[in-house]
């Protein structure tokens, strides 16, 4: 989570100047806002924190008659301009609008669905479910995020069925917007003339579009499908080299990343730049636990991760504040060794306990380091060749800039594998696939079961990394054309590179992305937003070029 915005109460009297006519009952306040990694920023910005979805919609119909726009907050733990983009000055028009604060409801609606609102964490959200023998199959590592921001980019874990293993009732392999019955967002209604509550069952055409909508609406509460929660095994292992984790596929009988997926369908790879060995982790579902398994009974168990240990906070330091970039290939055998160390030192290479406890594992207090983000559809065949022609890309690449005295990367790559967003997992009739999720099926391609999502990280402000990581998504969308596999933008991470800055590429944006989803589909998700939302309340300048 970003560090806790400073709140500054508001003046009545420039509060009446500026916002005139603002709903009395709503608090108000200036704000300032910092992204996960600190590089959008900005200081200042009137914000408020409505007490309730009656009082969101009373703040949304008076921002839409003053002229300013509508960002919903939750912790602003994201990396991509979603919320607002770079340079948003504090005057500029726009209100931030917190949903932690008071959007938290929890209940159970039946034994298999639960009602949230959308400024739950998923920690709270998970735990609730616990407490109640329900859980997910897969959630994203930080315990922190908001439901409604997890939601609006289709936030996902790490899984897929092992060979064999059957979805269990209430379960998906895809992200957490396919487990959501309905949701209740902030539209226009034409007859009233004004911006009002609305109820979206799963079934319905307009709920398609809100299930990932980026920003481009505000959805105050959820029916989410679960079902019975499961015990999980974490092992980790810092022993498989790259080169035989990530092998082409038929290169080696050793084992593969593809190998352990089909044995227990959930891992991910953490590769730190300039070393030869990642961090891999694996989970299998185990009712009882394993002997050799440490029982945890709580989650974030990997300290070692969540608190930057010394050696690798010194180096850190010295590249940033000295610009000692080539320290790179030092700080990555650095952060292996943390992670090789602290999983024997602290008894967590092999852990096991209900699914929230080995799920959640990262802490804010982790290394903020910037990430760009990429969804490869593919078939579950094809998993061992994405990865393989990944890294060996990746691997070339970063050895040529080294050549050259150029260190672009000194984090690692990330490595995950899920399913797609299949609406049949919720059991509704007519269930409708969220169309602008990046696990969207391809109706033209049935065999695409499987998404490999691919992550490289690299601290803020480290040169020649956009120019890199703009050769890395070039490569990508070249590779994975569609031929066997497609590449999709992962939309919280960094992405549309030029040699410069993400978020920036006109092609990626105007035509890469859209095509990625398909025209017809792509079109037919803007056409619903801007119908819900005609006025452009919810919205900035990197929604407005996406959609225009």
């Amino acid at each position: 989570m970003a560090a806790v915005p400073t709140l500054l109460p508001a003046d009545p009297a420039v509060a009446a100047q500026e916002l005139p006519d603002f709903p009395a009952d709503v608090a108000l306040y200036r704000s300032a806002y910092r992204n996960w990694v600190g590089e959008i920023t900005a200081d200042g910005l009137w914000a408020c924190a409505p007490a309730g979805p009656h009082q969101v919609v009373s703040v949304v119909n008076w921002a839409w008659r003053h002229g300013r726009r509508v960002r919903a907050r939750g912790s602003s733990h994201g990396w991509s301009p979603l919320t607002i983009t770079r340079g948003t000055e504090s005057d500029a028009p726009v209100l931030l609008v917190d949903t932690a604060s008071h959007l938290t409801g929890l209940s159970l609606e039946s034994p298999t669905s639960v009602r949230v609102g959308t400024g739950v964490t998923l920690e709270a959200l998970l735990t609730y479910l616990e407490e109640h023998g329900l859980g997910v199959t897969a959630a994203p590592a930080p315990g922190n995020l908001t439901l409604g921001g997890a939601l609006a980019i289709d936030a996902h874990g790490t899984a897929v069925p092992a060979r064999g293993e059957q979805r269990p009732a209430g379960h998906t392999y895809g992200s957490l917007s396919n487990l959501v019955l309905s949701l209740t967002a902030v539209v226009w209604d034409e007859d009233s003339g004004a911006y009002v509550l609305r109820t979206y069952d799963r079934d319905e055409a307009d709920c398609a579009a809100l299930l990932t909508h980026l920003g481009r609406s505000l959805v105050t509460e959820v029916v989410l499908r679960v079902g019975a929660n499961t015990n999980l095994r974490c092992v980790s292992r810092t022993d498989i080299p790259a080169g035989e984790l990530f092998a082409a596929p038929g290169s080696t009988e050793g084992r593969t990343l593809a190998g352990f997926l089909d044995r227990d369908g959930r891992v991910e790879a953490i590769w730190f730049a300039f070393t030869e060995f990642p961090w891999l982790k694996v989970w299998s579902v185990s009712p009882t636990r394993p002997l050799t398994s440490r029982h945890v009974t709580t989650p974030y168990n990997y300290p070692f991760s969540d608190n930057v240990p010394r050696p690798v906070a010194e180096l850190v330091g010295r590249m940033v504040s000295d610009g000692a970039w080539h320290l790179a290939p030092v700080l990555g055998n650095a952060q292996y060794d943390a992670a090789a160390l602290g999983l024997v030192a602290t008894l967590s290479a092999d852990l096991w306990g209900p699914s929230k406890n080995t799920l959640l594992c990262l802490r804010p207090t982790t290394l903020r380091i910037a990430t760009n983000g990429y969804a490869v559809l593919t078939s579950r065949d094809r998993v061992q060749r994405v990865v393989a022609e990944f890294t060996a890309f990746y691997r070339e690449r970063l050895t040529a800039y080294a050549d050259r005295g150029r260190f672009p990367v000194n984090g690692s790559v990330e490595i995950r594998v899920t399913g797609l967003d299949d609406p049949a997992d919720v059991g509704v009739d007519g269930a409708r696939t969220p169309l602008l999720s990046a696990l969207r099926p391809r109706e033209d391609r049935p065999e695409w079961d499987t998404v490999v999502w691919l992550n490289i990280l690299t601290l803020p402000g480290t040169p020649y990394a956009e120019a890199f990581l703009s050769q890395i998504e070039r490569f990508l969308l070249r590779t994975f054309d569609g031929e066997y596999a497609l590449t999709r933008v992962e939309w919280s991470k960094g992405w549309a590179y030029t040699r410069d800055s993400a978020w920036s590429d006109g092609e990626v944006l105007g035509a890469v992305v859209p095509g990625s989803f398909g025209e017809d589909v792509w079109g037919h998700a803007a056409g619903v937003l801007d119908r819900l939302d005609p006025h452009g309340v919810f919205g900035n300048a990197l929604l407005d070029r996406l959609f225009r």
